[in-house]
């Protein structure tokens, strides 16, 4: 059985759901007639689009629009020197709680504390180098490549190299101080 529809469930505009069943015969011509019937009614010629009829299972049509995200929110960083983190995504700046991501510049000799945050965190690093401390080991990102810490993996990130670093922040869900679990 599936439902077709246009917001009232049959895509004709009179408020009353139509229901689409199999034949009798069980050969689905009767099943495809209706559905040519409705495409011819509706105008629409691809039973998809126009007059909102819409593919069984997924309900009616809902209109979106896009969210502009006007300005990011200024973040204040932790760690030995100023560090700028611009969240555009996130608790605070839209109460986003699955996703953030953030904007961060830090000069060089920045470094935080240590964390294992409860969040994944993708970074992208767009100028200078990051460097990575981490359980086994450390490393260095450099800009035009990313590199995903998992959650509960503990990690200190800084900028030691004289150009510093600009890259951007995703974490998944959206950070949290309660979350991010700093060494103290």
């Amino acid at each position: 059985m599936c439902k077709r529809g246009d917001g009232d469930g049959d895509g004709d505009g009179d408020g009353v759901t139509a229901t689409l069943q199999s034949d009798s015969h069980g050969d689905g011509q009767n099943r495809e007639r209706e559905r040519e019937r409705e495409r011819e009614r509706d105008g629409s010629g691809d039973g998809n689009g126009a007059g909102g009829l819409t593919r069984c299972g997924r309900g009616p049509k809902r209109v979106h629009m896009p969210t502009l995200i006007e300005k990011p929110t200024r973040i204040t960083a932790a760690g030995n020197k100023p560090k700028l983190i611009d969240e555009y995504v996130g608790r605070v700046n839209n109460k986003e709680e699955r996703t953030s991501i953030a904007h961060m510049r830090s000069p060089s000799g920045w470094v935080e504390p240590g964390q294992r945050p409860e969040f994944d965190e993708y970074t992208i690093v767009v100028k200078g180098s990051l460097h990575l401390d981490f359980e086994g080991g450390s490393m260095d990102v450099a800009a035009g490549q990313a590199v995903l810490v998992k959650g509960g993996e503990w990690v200190r990130y800084s900028t030691p190299h004289p150009e510093g670093a600009e890259y951007i922040a995703v974490c998944l869900p959206a950070f949290s101080p309660a979350t991010v679990h700093r060494d103290e």
